[in-house]
C-alpha cells in the first residue's frame, strides 16, 4: 500500500466521481482508476459501490477513509517538519471555519499568513462545528475556528477567542419590539428562524433553549447569516442569535432585545487544535498570528451571569 494509492482513494472518496477526481489530481482516469483497482485488490475488498451514476463508499471504504485521512496528514507533517528545520514553510495549510465566529477575522488572518509564508498552499472549508470537529480528528483539517464546543466534545485543545450573549432580534413591528427584555417562558409556542443544526448559532440558541426548559419548533431554517436576517426583517419570526450579528449593517433596521433568566446564554467562539497529532508547522504559524492578533480582546464583550 503506496501513500499514492491512498490519496487517490481519498480523492475519489471525496469527489464521489472518477473524472472528478483525476482532474483535481492531474492524473489520467484510467490511472487512478488502476490505482484504485490495484489497491481494492490489496484489502481484497471492494471500497467503492460503483454504478453508470454514481460512487460510492462501501462500509470497508469507509472504514479505510478514515485511516487514510489520519495517514497522509501524518506524512504531509512529516515532510513539512523536515522543511521546517531547514527553515522552509511548504507544503499546504486547511483550515476549517464556521461562518461569523467571533474574536477573529479569518479572512485578515489568512492573508497576513499569506504575507508571511507565500510558498505554502491555502485551503478553506466552511462547515459547521460538528463536521469541522471530525475534520481536525480525522487529519483532514489542520484546524478550525469553531463555536460552542465543550470539553466533553472534544479532548484536544481548545484556544478561547471570543465571549459573547445570545440576544433576541425581531422585527419592528413585533410584540418584542417595544420591550428592553424578554423572559424565556415568553417566547414558547413563537415562530423562529435559525441555522441547520450543526451550525454554531443554532447549536448554542439549542443548549440555551434546553437549559431553561422551554421547547421551540424552527420553521425557518437557513445557511447563511444574510438569509437568517431579511427573514427576520420580513417579520417571518424572531432569531436567537450572537450578540455581534446586532452590529452587521443588515441588521440595522432590526430591534435586539435582551433575554433574560437564571443563566444568559453565551455563545463561544474557539479555535479547534488536534488531539493526537502535533500541530503541523504551519498551523503553528498561524496559531502564532492568532495570540498576536488585538481583534481576540476587542471580541470579548462582557456576559451578565
Amino acid at each position: 500500500m503506496e501513500l499514492r494509492q491512498l490519496e487517490h482513494f481519498v480523492a475519489v472518496a471525496e469527489e464521489q466521481h472518477f473524472t472528478r477526481a483525476a482532474e483535481r489530481l492531474a492524473v489520467s482516469q484510467s490511472g487512478l482508476s488502476a490505482s484504485v483497482r490495484a489497491l481494492e485488490q490489496e484489502l481484497r475488498t471492494p471500497l467503492f459501490s460503483r454504478t453508470t451514476r454514481t460512487v460510492r463508499l462501501t462500509e470497508a471504504g469507509r472504514a479505510l477513509l478514515v485511516e487514510a485521512e489520519r495517514t497522509l496528514a501524518g506524512a504531509r507533517a512529516a515532510r513539512d517538519a523536515v522543511d521546517a528545520v531547514r527553515g522552509l514553510l511548504r507544503g499546504t495549510l486547511t483550515v476549517g471555519v464556521e461562518q461569523c465566529v467571533a474574536g477573529v477575522s479569518p479572512a485578515r488572518l489568512l492573508a497576513a499568513f499569506h504575507r508571511e509564508h507565500p510558498q505554502m498552499e491555502l485551503r478553506l472549508r466552511q462547515e459547521g462545528t460538528s463536521s469541522l470537529l471530525d475534520g481536525v480528528a480525522g487529519g483532514r483539517l489542520d484546524l478550525a475556528f469553531a463555536a460552542t464546543v465543550g470539553p466533553a466534545e472534544w479532548r484536544g485543545e481548545l484556544v478561547p477567542l471570543a465571549q459573547e450573549p445570545m440576544v433576541l432580534l425581531c422585527a419592528a413591528g413585533h410584540a418584542f419590539a417595544g420591550r428592553p427584555e424578554v423572559g424565556w417562558e415568553e417566547l414558547t409556542g413563537a415562530s423562529f428562524i435559525d441555522f441547520h443544526p450543526d451550525w454554531g448559532p443554532r447549536r448554542a440558541a439549542d443548549e440555551a433553549f434546553a437549559a431553561a426548559g422551554v421547547r421551540r419548533t424552527v420553521g425557518l431554517e437557513v445557511n447563511d447569516v444574510h438569509s437568517l436576517l431579511e427573514l427576520v426583517q420580513e417579520g417571518l419570526g424572531i432569531a436567537v442569535v450572537p450578540h455581534h450579528f446586532s452590529r452587521k449593517p443588515e441588521a440595522a433596521r432590526l430591534v435586539t432585545v435582551e433575554l433574560t433568566g437564571a443563566r444568559r446564554p453565551v455563545y463561544e467562539s474557539v479555535v479547534v487544535l488536534p488531539a493526537a497529532r502535533s500541530l503541523s508547522p504551519g498551523a503553528r504559524a498561524l496559531m502564532r498570528l492568532v495570540r498576536e492578533d488585538p481583534v481576540r480582546e476587542r471580541g470579548r464583550e462582557p456576559v451578565r451571569s
